[in-house]
């Protein structure tokens, strides 16, 4: 999803054009992280391609998952 934000300002080039892509296949998160099988999605500068914030949707499930695991 492509976005113009004139509230969020890339802090390498100034640029307000942002696009959200999200990492799958061996880009995914590993280890002992209880981010462990989530998507990981990036909101990225369309100027310059810099990576300005990551995030998670619905972060609760990743306490659940956390839990049947270890719990």
């Amino acid at each position: 999803m492509y976005t113009t934000d004139n509230r969020m300002r890339c802090p390498c080039c100034g640029g307000n054009r942002f696009v959200e892509a999200y990492q799958s296949g061996y880009g995914a998160l590993a280890g002992e992280s209880v981010l462990l099988g989530a998507t990981l999605y990036h909101t990225v500068c369309l100027e310059c391609g810099l990576v300005v914030g990551s995030f998670v949707k619905n972060p609760e499930k990743l306490v659940k998952k956390c839990n049947r695991k270890y719990g």
